[in-house]
């Protein structure tokens, strides 16, 4: 007997935004490993950047949808800023790079872009 959940609600649930953060909290930890473990297929950075916050932005907007999508941009874009500045701490034997910070809020923009093209679409 399980609960059914209306699309529109299950976006907004607590279990929605749980994934949305638990994803935020494993891209911020595997960016800031000094040895992550090797992703299968071995895309390079600019990939593993891209596809990370792509899938942020999804659940992001999954999660938030009252959420203004530039608002969420914004705050994605910074999450991906934060993480360029803490890789920038030689103790954690990252490399920073402010193009990593591009590829992240490029993939988050591309996304929004698309879900908010995808809501209008079926809106009307």
């Amino acid at each position: 007997m399980g609960v059914k959940i209306r699309g529109a609600e299950w976006r907004a649930s607590r279990m929605t935004r749980s994934i949305f953060w638990a994803a935020a909290c494993f891209a911020f930890i595997m960016a800031v490993l000094p040895h992550p473990p090797e992703v299968p297929g071995h895309p390079n950075d600019k990939v593993q950047h891209i596809a990370a916050f792509a899938t942020l932005a999804l659940l992001g907007s999954f999660a938030y949808p009252r959420t203004a999508l530039s608002k969420l941009l914004l705050w994605l874009s910074l999450f991906g800023a934060a993480i360029e500045v803490v890789q920038a701490i030689p103790a954690l034997h990252r490399d920073s790079d402010v193009l990593d910070w591009l590829a992240d809020t490029i993939a988050v923009a591309l996304v929004l872009l698309v879900r908010r093209w995808r809501t209008r679409k079926a809106s009307a």
